[in-house]
């Protein structure tokens, strides 16, 4: 089982800054891609970002050049650096990890999730 622990969630103004990070723990975990997802009220969760574990990143339009995912793989971490916040960035922010438990058993978890709010 992986654990996966979120943090870094706010409210923030428009034009401000926040940075996630979540972190992976379990027994056996090998982890290929990490991503972050958002869902805002109302509609259905997107794909945010994600990082395949050579380091290559692809995001959503909307948050191109504002939005960096990073990851820590010895610490089995992946970050979200969100700068140039807007009103429509607000929502809840999930990580996502897919990967293989002891070499043979693929797996995907997800985070408790965490809020977002930018006011105008």
């Amino acid at each position: 089982q992986v654990h996966m622990v979120e943090s870094g969630g706010g409210l923030v103004q428009a034009g401000g800054s926040l940075r996630l990070s979540c972190a992976a723990s379990g027994s056996g975990v090998s982890i290929n891609t990490m991503g972050w997802y958002r869902q805002a009220p109302g509609k259905e969760r997107e794909l945010v970002a994600h990082i395949t574990s050579a380091g290559n990143t692809d995001y959503v339009d909307s948050v191109k050049g504002r939005f960096t995912i990073s990851r820590d793989s010895a610490k089995n971490t992946v970050y979200l650096q969100m700068n140039s916040l807007m009103p429509e960035d607000t929502g809840i922010y999930y990580c996502n990890a897919n990967g293989l438990l002891y070499r043979d058993i693929p797996f995907t978890s997800w985070g408790q999730g965490t809020q977002v709010t930018v006011s105008s």
